[in-house]
Formats: structure tokens, sequence, C-alpha cells
């Protein structure tokens, strides 16, 4: 349906341009040829023959021909911000209208020369571009973006101003290109969605370029695709949906508060890329294999430890201090069954060091044996945890997997999910799109996430794979952080 649209307004946008120059004395024909269409209207008016190579600008480039349509416009005699807006939003109507209404006529450079603008008229224009500028930078540049979480402690602490760049591995064209400006997937004071849904655009991203094994990454958050409103990603709706609901989608789906979101709609999340497609990745003991070898070890990469102490309380301003551990308990750094036991959030280096404080009996790594709530959630075949963990593949694009009972956990919702599938699995055995198979060949490469705080991050270990598709940018620089005061010492630091 969306292309069956997008074809019919590229039909009246090019027809509406073929009476236009009609009447501006133009060859007709030339209107359809994109770009020669365009140099046309620049000998015309006349603009400064620059102005057409502009438009080769990657991103940019754009808003200037859409500029170029605008004077083209002017030269009719239509200032106003509705005839502008219209020409912007809406060409495909207001095109055909200028070129074939016998109330409209081509005026020429005369009338434009006459023109002078109203003081409120520049103070809109001023206004319109600086949304623009704005729109364009953080859509296809950079953005910035806050840490709300512990999860890439201590890397990132939370309340971190990050500069993350989106020309890294290429710009990502929008799935939803009408949206409010600046706001992510909610409107402020009403609520409601941000964005329009009528337009979806199919993925596409500009001179693409890999993610980088080890790289920081932002993404939109795969399993956010349907969101209980009153978790939002707290706790993803398919984990209520088997934790809470005994896997009755039905009685999920009577709830009033539940909201499907398109990839660029989801939550934006934030971790390292751990492996890249065609890795293998294995976990034992809270180490990371990767294809067989130990895998890259981020200097603050910060793990659970039980401190057992001689009675005496830990004293709190030293553990922000020396530790840079915080003891509110939303924090989830800190908490203590009793004064001589605490479960901690560390370093390597700083368990070493609070091994040798005069109060400290013990200090050991925490590891988890099992846990039920990691991917791919089937404990008949898979007794993983966060820390014993694999081995899994991660699937690059043009392979092709055998699939089985025992794999097709991992692999589902990638078939059905992110590459749009019809899939059934019926006594053993698989239908995709109507045919038994039992081999796939995958459209896109996945990713595998992991937070630099192992034992308090929601990360790929209970979600599985992030695609291509779902990738923002990356985490290149923290330009501010805050905590009760800046943090000066993290000011415009790299992020590694």
């Amino acid at each position: 349906m969306g292309w069956i649209i997008f074809i019919l307004c590229t039909i009246g946008f090019h027809i509406g341009l073929y009476g236009m120059f009609k009447k501006a004395g133009i060859e007709p024909w030339k209107a359809l040829v994109p770009y020669y269409n365009t140099w046309e209207m620049i000998e015309k008016m006349p603009l400064k023959k620059y102005w057409f190579f502009l438009q080769f600008i990657p991103i940019v480039g754009q808003f200037i021909t859409i500029w170029i349509y605008i004077r083209f416009v002017e030269h009719f005699g239509r200032f106003s911000l509705l005839h502008h807006a219209a020409a912007v939003f809406v060409p495909f109507i207001y095109f055909p209208y200028l070129g074939y209404s016998k109330n409209e006529r081509y005026s020429g450079n005369a009338v434009v020369k006459n023109y002078k603008k109203s003081s409120a008229r520049e103070w809109i224009d001023a206004g319109v571009f600086a949304v623009v500028a704005a729109t364009i930078i953080r859509t296809f540049i950079f953005e910035a973006y806050v840490i709300p979480t512990g999860s890439m402690e201590k890397t990132l602490l939370v309340n971190d101003f990050l500069f993350v760049s989106k020309l890294s591995y290429g710009p990502r064209l929008p799935n939803t290109p009408l949206a409010i400006p600046f706001v992510h997937h909610t409107a402020p004071v009403t609520g409601t969605k941000s964005y329009l849904e009528w337009i979806r655009l199919p993925y596409k991203r500009l001179w693409s370029s890999d993610v980088q094994r080890n790289d920081v990454v932002v993404f939109n958050y795969p399993v956010g695709d349907t969101v209980v409103g009153a978790f939002q990603s707290e706790k993803n709706y398919y984990d209520i949906l088997r934790e809470d609901y005994g896997g009755d989608r039905q009685s999920l789906l009577e709830r009033d508060d539940i909201i499907v979101r398109p990839v660029d709609k989801r939550e934006n999340f934030i971790k390292r890329c751990v492996g890249i497609p065609g890795d293998s990745i294995q976990i034992k003991s809270g180490v990371v294999y990767i294809n067989g070898q130990n895998g890259y070890v981020p200097t603050n990469l910060a793990n659970r430890y039980v401190v057992e102490t001689k009675g005496s309380f830990l004293d709190e301003d030293e553990l922000y201090e020396e530790f840079n551990v915080e003891t509110d308990p939303q924090r989830g750094q800190f908490y203590m069954e009793n004064v001589m036991k605490y479960w901690i959030i560390l370093t390597e280096q700083e368990a070493e060091r609070m091994a040798k404080l005069p109060m400290v009996v013990k200090v050991e790594k925490e590891v988890i044996p099992y846990n039920p709530k990691v991917f791919p959630n089937d404990t008949a075949h898979y007794k993983w945890s966060e820390d014993f963990y694999g081995p899994i593949w991660i699937p690059k694009k043009g392979a092709t997997i055998t699939i089985t009972s025992e794999n097709i956990a991992f692999y589902r919702r990638i078939i059905e999910v992110y590459e749009g599938n019809a899939f059934q699995e019926s006594n053993g055995k698989f239908i995709i799109n109507g045919k038994e198979t039992n081999q796939y060949t995958f459209n896109m490469n996945y990713y595998w996430m992991m937070g630099d705080n192992r034992h308090n991050s929601q990360d790929s270990r209970f979600w599985g794979f992030v695609p291509e598709d779902h990738v923002v940018g990356r985490a290149s620089l923290i330009w501010f952080s805050w905590n009760k005061g800046p943090r000066w010492n993290r000011l415009f630091r790299s992020i590694k």
C-alpha cells in the first residue's frame, strides 16, 4: 500500500511540474527529467548556477532541491507560508493546481523583486529554517542522548550526556517521516503518538558501513515493537506475556495500554557490540569468548561482587569517592543484606582495592549458574545464565542455516518478525511463506550487544539479536555529565 501511495504522489508531482513548466515557457517534457528540471528552473528564474551543484551534497542537497521548488513557486506570485508549506508537504496536489488552474500564471522575476517580507514573516522563516536545519542534523548527522540507566556503568554513568554519530554506520532514513520534530515516540502534553503511520518507508541506509566489534552502539530496542504502556521498556511485552499471562496473548491484548511501534520509534538502548555477524559467542564464568578466543575486556567492565566485612558498615562517602559507587537503591549499584554482607557493582581493579580495606574480610565476584529468563527462553534445550551462556552463532546476511527443533528458538523471531516471513511450525516441520523447508537464508546482518555492567544490564543475553535496521549510531563523546552538580572530569571525554 505504501508503494502505491508513493507512486501516485510521484506521478502527481511530475504532472503538476509539467503544467508549471508549460506556463513558464519551458519545454514541458524537461519537467519529467530529475535534476535536469531543477537546472531549467535555475536558468529561468535565474539563480546562481552553483545552487544546481549544491543539490548533490548528501542529505543537505535534498533540502536545497526543495528550496529551488519554493523559489519557483514564488515566481508564480505565491509567497505565503501556506503556499510554501503546500509546495513542501503536498506538491503532488499543489503543483497540479499551479500548473493547470486558470487562476494561476507564471509572473516571472519582476514579481519576486517587488515582494517585501514583513518582520513577522522574517521571524517565521528564520524559525522554520532553524527547525529544518536542526531536524536534518538530528536525523542524519548526530544526536544528543542522555544515559538513563546503569547498564553501561562504569564506562557510561547515569546522566552522562552523549553525542551519537549517525554518520558512523551511514544515516538511516526514517521509517515514519511524518512526525513532530525533536520528539521520539510520544507527543508532549497529549501523550499520543508523535508520528503518523500512513506513510512508512522501507529500511534504507545511506553509504552504510558495518558496526565494528566493541563499538558502543545506540540502537532501537528489538523487542520494543509491542509495548505495555504501564511498563514501557522496563519490562518488555514478551516477558510479560510469558511470565504474567502464561502465554495467553488474547488476555494480554485485552489491556487498553498495548502500543505497537515501528522500528525507528522504539526505545533507544545503548550497549557495547560484543559480537558481529558470523561470530560465535560463549560466556564461561562471566568471561566472554569470541570464536573460541578471549573477547575484549572494556577498561571499566563491572560485575556484582559479594563483599563481607568484620561487622563494620562501609562508609558511603568513601564508596562514592574511591569506588564510584552510589548507595541509592534505585541506582542498583549497592545492596546491603546485613551489616556484614553487601552486593556491590565494581570493576576488577576496584574489587582488588576494596579487598585491602581493613574492615573487609572477603570480596568475591558473583557468578550466576542458571537463569530461566535468558534468551532463547527454551529451558528444555538450554539451561543457561548471564554468566554461563552459549555457544550461540550470530546470523550473517546471505548465510543459510538448517532449521531444527533445537535451534529454531534462536531464529524464529528473525524469520517471522525482523524479516517479515509467514512462519508456521507443526509436528517438527517448518513452513515459511507457504512452503515446507528446513533451510533459511538471512536477509540482514545481526549483532550481539551487552552492557559493560554485566550483572545489571538487559541486553542480548535476555532478548537476542539486534538487526542491522535497528542500529542508530555510534556513541562518540560525553559532552556533559551531571550528578548533583557537573562531573567536571567527564566533560568532553571520548567513549571507548
